[in-house]
């Protein structure tokens, strides 16, 4: 097996590995688009994440990897066999890779049910597909935007259900679907739809860095990667254990975060004042703010949390005007929310903070 890059070795970067991380605390956000661009470490990072993640138990015999623990998420093969009495295997695993194909049909992605048997043999049949592949584990589609929109649409919905169901001729099988979804695009080569780009709980527009200090990091350490692959994951072995140990503590502690509707008002104050469409937004944001309190083993949301949050959930979703870019600052979402939390504590209405394009729109008019 060939070594794969460490994910804490790469420079810079620090909102898509965010976005990473919290999506490996908590898969149910929703997946993170990764736009920018090329060569400026997407896929090195989502294959760096995978490979550093700890191992999950799995029963050991099953083709979709079902966790031993939760009967309720179990496929229909071991729920049958469940319940006729045979005794489950249980084993440990690296979480699986799986790398979706531009050139995937909706067949090969779901699965196929094969119902010439069915109907001569009574047997029902069923051959996995990529989402039975990557249950559990990380699901990567490089240049998302070039994929089939049918077929992505598919992708969404799974991660959303966190189950794949197959329908065919009266014929059923079904299996869990849960994985982190990581998409990658060049936004040089066309978009996405918006309606599939708000399906992608958080996104990330990354650029090559700038700085020639950290340039000539990268030169370094991807050169001595190359050198000796080996010798450099060894290198960097303490620090991606120890992140490991982080994201799996933070699991842990993740239904122990709490929220009060203080920040339930703050986010839903936030999203509205930005005239975010739908309700998708506000769920999201309070999902990864409670995956970021666990990850620095905190047990209570913060302000901090929904500004961090909002930064990785709400630039995709903005709406702006021609010319215009649909971006705030770390420091304008802070501002934001503290002037929120303040008016809900108090009691009081409050005109929201303009951003840098609204106040100079403001100027304009003047």
């Amino acid at each position: 097996m060939p070594v794969i890059y460490p994910f804490t070795a790469i420079v810079g970067q620090e909102q898509m590995k965010r976005a990473l991380i919290l999506n490996a605390i908590d898969p149910r956000i929703g997946g993170v688009l990764i736009r920018g661009e090329r060569g400026t470490a997407k896929s090195t990072a989502a294959r760096a994440l995978a490979a550093l993640l700890p191992h999950i138990k799995v029963i050991a015999d099953c083709r979709f990897g079902c966790d031993p623990d939760t009967p309720a998420t179990w496929c229909t093969e071991c729920r049958e066999r469940a319940a006729r009495g045979e005794n489950l295997p249980v084993t440990t695993r690296p979480i699986p890779f799986v790398n979706l194909p531009i050139s995937a049909t909706e067949d090969r992605v779901v699965g196929t049910l094969d119902i010439e048997k069915a109907i001569q043999k009574g047997e029902r049949h069923f051959e996995p597909g990529v989402l039975a592949a990557a249950n559990r584990g990380l699901l990567y589609i490089d240049e998302v935007n070039l994929l089939d929109d049918h077929v992505v649409d598919i992708l969404l919905d799974s991660a959303a259900m966190g189950v794949n169901i197959i329908e065919r001729e009266g014929i059923s099988f079904s299996h869990p679907a849960r994985f982190i979804l990581v998409g990658t695009m060049n936004p040089e080569e066309g978009e996405l739809r918006p309606q599939l780009l708000d399906r992608f709980a958080l996104s990330v527009e990354i650029r090559g860095i700038r700085d020639p200090r950290e340039r000539v990091l990268i030169i370094e350490r991807n050169l001595a990667f190359e050198a000796n692959p080996e010798a450099f994951r060894q290198e960097w072995l303490p620090k991606e254990q120890e992140l490991s140990r982080q994201i799996e503590q933070a699991r842990q502690l993740l239904p122990k975060v709490t929220y009060t509707s203080r920040d339930l008002l703050s986010i839903a104050s936030l999203t509205a004042s930005l005239n975010v469409d739908g309700h998708r937004a506000d769920m999201v944001i309070l999902k990864a703010a409670r995956a970021h309190a666990a990850f620095e083993g905190r047990t209570s949301v913060t302000g901090r949390d929904i500004a961090l949050a909002a930064e990785l959930a709400l630039p995709h979703r903005l709406k702006r005007a021609p010319f215009q870019q649909a971006e705030m600052t770390m420091e304008e979402l802070q501002d934001r929310i503290e002037q929120l939390q303040g008016a809900s504590s108090t009691g009081k209405h409050t005109e929201p903070v303009p951003t840098r394009e609204e106040e100079a729109a403001r100027q304009k008019k003047i």
